[in-house]
This record gives structure tokens, sequence and C-alpha cells, in this order.
């Protein structure tokens, strides 16, 4: 029987405490129960969003007038140096954990807080290092409800893309291969210590806003040489210490850091000449 909650907010799974109220809520500890409710959005014929740590997106203030599924299919099993994990695990924890066993291939991934589904479904990366290359296979249910198990080689990934941004449905879970290495341990946690001191790691934010228009001319710096670190609208900041985060300074709402975007693009272009394209999933918006 599907459990049903009401009375939530889209500001509950945001890293960055930004969103409006949530029609109804469930959650999904497992692929069968994944699989109920798609029978039932399908049935009911009611949209759906699939939630996970909620960084890397923006969520209106007006909320989402459909079902909000939490993932919480969150288990970890390792054979050597290769591991199976759920989609709602956390990435950040999985990277510290294979440090730990020594393996190298995922030290990038402690500090980001995604789950397993959403770093597969963004391609997320930082150090030079991205989700896809030590991916094995990737398990995806169909909003029919089909499961299908990818290798990575029938997939697409590129800059901040996979192919499953295409897809109806939701990321299962996925394999990765790992490779043995004395110094995973150490490069963890010298990236744990930059990423403390470069990025507001404290603050409530979503992550880099915008994309990277080139490897030479990245967006912080582009904001950051505007002069536009500090810049405020409403409860919506740039961050002092890095330029390509925004944060929420107090009760920002989404129609602040939309605003805020806008102005940075402007100045950004007028005096710079580069367009910035933002990277964040903005959703529930028309």
């Amino acid at each position: 029987m599907l459990s049903l909650q009401q009375g939530r907010s889209l500001k509950e799974f945001s890293t960055f405490g930004i969103g409006g109220p949530i029609h109804l809520l469930t959650e999904a500890r497992s692929l069968s129960e994944m699989q109920e409710i798609f029978q039932w959005v399908q049935r009911e014929k009611i949209p759906f969003l699939i939630l996970g740590k909620g960084s890397n997106c923006l969520f209106d203030d007006r909320g989402f007038d459909g079902l909000a599924i939490i993932n919480k299919i969150d288990f970890c099993h390792w054979a050597g140096n290769e591991v199976s994990v759920g989609s709602g695990y956390s990435f950040s924890l999985l990277g510290v954990q294979s440090a730990r066993k020594g393996f190298a291939g995922l030290e990038f991934a402690s500090g980001i807080p995604a789950t397993v589904g959403g770093a597969v479904f963004m391609n997320a990366g930082a150090n030079g290092s991205e989700t896809w290359q030590v991916l094995r296979s990737i398990q995806f249910l169909s909003l029919e409800g089909e499961f299908y198990d990818y290798p990575k080689e029938e997939l697409e990934f590129g800059y901040r893309y996979s192919s499953f941004q295409k897809k109806k449905g939701v990321i299962v879970s996925a394999a990765f291969t790992l490779s043995p290495s004395k110094e995973a341990r150490a490069r963890q946690l010298a990236i744990v210590e930059t990423r403390l001191s470069t990025q507001p790691y404290r603050e409530k934010s979503i992550g880099c806003i915008f994309r990277n228009p080139s490897p030479e001319k990245p967006a912080g710096l582009l904001i950051d040489q505007c002069g536009l670190k500090g810049a405020q609208i409403g409860g919506a900041k740039i961050s002092p210490v890095h330029a390509n985060f925004m944060i929420n300074s107090g009760d920002a709402s989404a129609k602040d850091v939309l605003d805020l975007i806008q102005m940075v693009q402007e100045r950004v272009r007028e005096q710079t000449g580069w367009h910035l394209e933002p990277e964040i999933r903005m959703i529930g918006f028309s």
C-alpha cells in the first residue's frame, strides 16, 4: 500500500533551503517500491519528481503540484575493487569509503552533496575527474516499469550531461570499477581540505551555478573579474569565497536567485563578452 504524505515543502529537501509546498510525497527504498510508485503515477496520471540530496536544483517558490518521490535506495555492496551502489546512496560517503579502502577513482566525490543517482544523472565532476570515468554499468527503471542494465559503453556522457537526462524513469543503482592505490586516501583528504578553504561549504548553496564556458575561462573567474563577489538580491548572494556559488544568506526565494542569475549573466556579457549558461536544474518552473 502506497504511503502518501501531505503538508511537506521542497525547502526541506533542498541544500539551498528554497522551494514551495509539495502536493504529495512518498519514499522508495527498493526497486519493487519504485515500481509500485510508477504504477500508481501512471494510473493516476499525476506528474512526479525524484528527489535525492536536493543539490544542483533550484525549486520553484510555488512548489510542485504532483508526487515527490524521495529516493532511499541506498545499499552498498563491495566485491574487491568493484562496488554496486543504490542510487539513493550518498556520493560523498562513497568517495570517502572507497579511498579508505585504498581504491582510486572517486576521491573527487568526497564533499559533493549528491546521491549516486544524481551524480550519474548529471555526470558530476571535480578536480579533473568525472563520474562516467569509473562507471561500469547503470541499472535503470523506465516509467513503464521496464528494468534495464546498461553497460557504460551504451550511454552518452559529456560535461554535466548523461543520456538519462533524456529518459523517463529513474536510475536505480550503479556499478563502479576502481583502481587499487596507496595514495587514494591522501588525495581524498587533500580534496576535502581544498574544498573547505575555497568553497562556501557550510553555507546553504546548491553548488556551482554556471557551466564553465571554457577551461581557460571558468565561470567563477569571469564573475570575480566583474567585481560581483558579495553581490546580493533579496536573500540570494554571490559567495565572497567562490564567485560561481550563490548562497541563501537569509530567507531567499527562487525569484531572488533567478534575478541574481540574470544580473550576473548581463554583467559578464557586457564586460567580458562571455555568455554564462546555468548548470543547475530548475524544477517546477513553467
